[in-house]
C-alpha cells in the first residue's frame, strides 16, 4: 500500500472515529443535563464507563497524531489533493456541525414518547384499580379517617401491587383539616394494627406537596375539576387521577422512577 493509500485510509479510521466519539460525549451529555431518558439500561449504563471514555479520547488523539504525520508526507507529493480535501473538508465540517440539533432533537423526541408511553400505563393502572373491583373502589372512596378505612386501604393498594410486578408506587388522597387547617393526606402503608391502643394522628398522613399540586388538589376536591395531572422531570413520573363516587371524591397517586428510559418500555 503505498503512502497516499495509507494516507487515505488513516484519514477515513481517524476521523470516523472522532466523529463517533464526539457523538457519544454529546449524547451523554445531553441525556445527562436535560434528563433525557431514551436508551435501554444496559446502554444508558455504559455513558458512566468514564474510564472507558478517557481510553477512547486517547486513542483518538493518536489516531490524530497518525493521521497528520501521514498527511505531511503526502503532503509533499500532491498538492492538488491537499486543495481537494480541504474544500470537502469544509462541506463535511458544516454538516456535521448542523447535525447535532437533529441528534438533540432525536433524543428529545425519545424522551417525549417515553414520558408519554409511561403516561398511558400510569392512567391505565389507575383505571384497572377504579373498573376492575367496584367494591373495592367504593371502600377506597369511603373515606373516614380511623383505623378500619386506613387498613383497608392498605391492603387493596398492596393486593393489586403484587397482582402486577410492574405496578408502581401508589397512594390515596383525601382532603380533610387540621385545626381547621385544610391539609391533604396521602395514605399508602399502615403499620398499626385494628383497635390499637395507640391511634393514628392525621399528621403523620399528611402528604407532600408543591404550590402546582395544592392546587391542582383544590380543584379537584373543591371545585369538582376530574382532569388528570401528570408530570415528568428526570426520569421522576407522577399521576394524579381523581375519582369520583356519590359526591365523594379521591385521588389516587402515582409515581415512579426509573434511571434509564427506553421506548421500547
Amino acid at each position: 500500500m503505498n503512502n497516499k493509500a495509507l494516507v487515505r485510509l488513516s484519514n477515513i479510521i481517524g476521523i470516523t472515529s472522532i466523529i463517533l466519539l464526539v457523538y457519544w460525549v454529546f449524547i451523554f451529555i445531553s441525556i445527562t443535563v436535560f434528563g433525557l431518558k431514551v436508551f435501554r439500561e444496559n446502554l444508558t449504563e455504559t455513558f458512566y464507563l468514564s474510564v472507558v471514555g478517557i481510553l477512547a479520547l486517547m486513542f483518538g488523539a493518536l489516531i490524530i497524531n497518525v493521521m497528520f504525520n501521514l498527511t505531511r508526507i503526502a503532503e509533499k507529493h500532491n498538492q492538488e489533493d491537499i486543495n481537494n480535501t480541504r474544500t470537502a473538508s469544509k462541506k463535511l465540517g458544516l454538516i456535521f456541525g448542523l447535525s447535532f440539533p437533529l441528534v438533540f432533537g432525536l433524543l428529545y423526541g425519545g424522551d417525549y414518547l417515553t414520558s408519554s408511553k409511561k403516561e398511558k400505563m400510569l392512567i391505565s393502572s389507575a383505571k384497572s384499580i377504579i373498573e376492575s373491583n367496584i367494591e373495592k373502589s367504593n371502600k377506597l372512596v369511603n373515606y373516614s379517617f380511623d383505623e378500619k378505612w386506613i387498613i383497608e386501604t392498605g391492603d387493596i393498594i398492596d393486593l393489586y401491587a403484587k397482582t402486577d410486578k410492574h405496578f408502581p408506587y401508589v397512594s390515596v388522597i383525601v382532603a380533610d383539616s387540621i385545626d381547621k387547617s385544610q391539609i391533604f393526606l396521602g395514605f399508602r402503608d399502615y403499620y398499626g394494627e385494628l383497635n390499637d391502643t395507640v391511634p393514628p394522628l392525621k399528621k403523620n398522613f399528611i402528604q407532600q406537596t408543591t404550590k402546582d399540586e395544592r392546587e391542582y388538589l383544590t380543584k379537584v376536591f373543591f371545585k369538582n375539576f376530574d382532569g388528570v395531572r401528570f408530570s415528568a422531570s428526570d426520569g421522576r413520573y407522577e399521576l394524579f387521577y381523581p375519582y369520583f363516587k356519590n359526591g365523594k371524591k379521591i385521588v389516587l397517586y402515582f409515581s415512579d422512577y426509573q434511571r434509564y428510559g427506553k421506548i421500547g418500555s
